[in-house]
């Protein structure tokens, strides 16, 4: 089993967040685990954030996801892959 991990850093979040919603709905069903982490604060919100995935499915399909996530403008991704040995 594979694991690829996909770090994703938003840099202008009001701005991005609609772009890479719009890509993580349409990888939905390839998305095993998914994790929002930015700064917040009782009187602001940070303008940049982090979102981790775990995603799966078959290489094209996973490949595809991934390039089209670095092809958004603000956004900055970086790239794990894991072999789990069962």
């Amino acid at each position: 089993m594979l694991h690829h991990i996909f770090g994703i850093h938003v840099i202008n979040r009001p701005q991005t967040v609609p772009l890479i919603q719009a890509c993580l709905t349409k990888y939905g069903c390839n998305i095993r685990t998914r994790i929002g982490i930015h700064d917040a604060a009782d009187d602001s919100c940070s303008p940049s954030g982090l979102i981790l995935v775990d995603a799966f499915g078959d290489d094209a399909t996973v490949e595809s996801f991934y390039q089209e996530l670095t092809q958004l403008e603000g956004v900055e991704v970086k790239r794990m892959d894991f072999l789990r040995e069962e």
